[in-house]
């Protein structure tokens, strides 16, 4: 049964599941099969080269359902940054809705794309910057909880907290992410107040992801404890997938008599990160993952884990309404 949350209304989506923006995996294969499963299919616009590139893999994806999908940009500190309003242009060029948002000062590139009836969805790791992402005109927030893949923010707090804070809190809808692999999670962030899930590490695990078989498999073969924090001395703690290259960069960080971030450069490189997902030694360097790695037992397509995560969430919420007995007249 399809769900009827503020996130389908506005999106016009089956089922209220966003497939995150990964750098080096949202590619137009996996971003169509989740919107043809009936969910939100995201671009990653920086795993284009240029501009120009994204809007080759967005006519692409266009290709390749008929249904929405977005686009992420995620603006992060750098010497030489992307020309983000240029990818901005290009999804307002190509006529994309939906746009995902992240990382340091967004404002410029939100207001361009609100200026055009774009759908914002910015994803926080703190109230306060939830809060402040609402003064920018934001259509939906993704609150992206501590147990998340990637960037976790410096303030650690789980979503369970961190969730019912927003609901207390924020004006605007909001979506959970972080730690979101199945029909039960679903039930259970819409109890708390989402109006639905972002879900990238699970989406990485499926047959559509354009990534190595041997990745998807030391996903499904790992726990909840296989993950890494790097970078909390440099304030850009990032939650990694255990292995070697991970065990090398904790060991810099925490014996590094200097803390030049020269020092750790070379384990913490994106482009080794990217070598991975192409030749498939999950310790050739680093590369995201959240904790609900430990939740994950198969490699499912979309179409096969999206209508199950329906079923399990329909099921929980009918299970858990069943539950509340009416109390006797008499």
């Amino acid at each position: 049964m399809p769900f009827n949350t503020k996130l389908t209304q506005a999106l016009g989506i089956k089922i209220p599941v966003v497939q995150g923006g990964m750098q080096w995996v949202g590619y137009a294969e996996l971003a169509s099969a989740v919107s043809n499963a009936g969910g939100l299919g995201i671009l990653t616009a920086l795993t284009q080269p240029t501009p120009e590139d994204l809007r080759k893999e967005i006519r692409k994806c266009k290709t390749m359902t008929s249904k929405p999908f977005g686009v992420n940009i995620t603006l992060l500190p750098s010497l030489n940054a992307p020309d983000y309003g240029a990818y901005a242009q290009v999804a307002i060029d190509e006529g994309i809705k939906v746009v995902e948002t992240a990382g340091n000062s967004p404002g410029p590139v939100i207001q361009k794309l609100k200026a055009v009836g774009t759908i914002i969805l910015h994803k926080c790791t703190t109230i306060r910057h939830a809060e402040s992402a609402v003064k920018l005109g934001v259509d939906f927030l993704s609150i992206d909880g501590f147990e998340c893949a990637g960037h976790v923010g410096e303030t650690d707090i789980t979503n369970f907290i961190l969730l019912s804070r927003a609901r207390q809190s924020l004006k605007v809808p909001f979506i959970a992410s972080g730690g979101f692999a199945d029909g039960q999670g679903l039930a259970a962030a819409l109890s708390l107040g989402a109006e639905g899930i972002n879900m990238g590490t699970r989406f990485m695990c499926t047959v559509e992801a354009p990534i190595h078989l041997n990745i998807k498999e030391s996903i499904v073969k790992a726990s909840e404890t296989d993950t890494q924090l790097v970078l909390r001395r440099w304030k850009n703690t990032t939650r990694l997938f255990k292995n070697r290259v991970t065990a090398q960069a904790v060991k810099v960080e925490q014996e590094s008599t200097t803390g030049k971030f020269e020092e750790i450069a070379p384990y913490v490189s994106g482009q080794r990160g990217r070598q991975v997902f192409i030749n498939g030694d999950p310790d050739f360097g680093v590369w995201t993952a959240g904790q609900v790695i430990g939740l994950i037992h198969d490699i499912p397509t979309c179409e096969t884990l999206c209508k199950r995560i329906e079923k399990e969430a329909e099921e929980t919420i009918n299970r858990s309404a069943a539950l509340v007995v009416p109390s006797s007249k008499l």
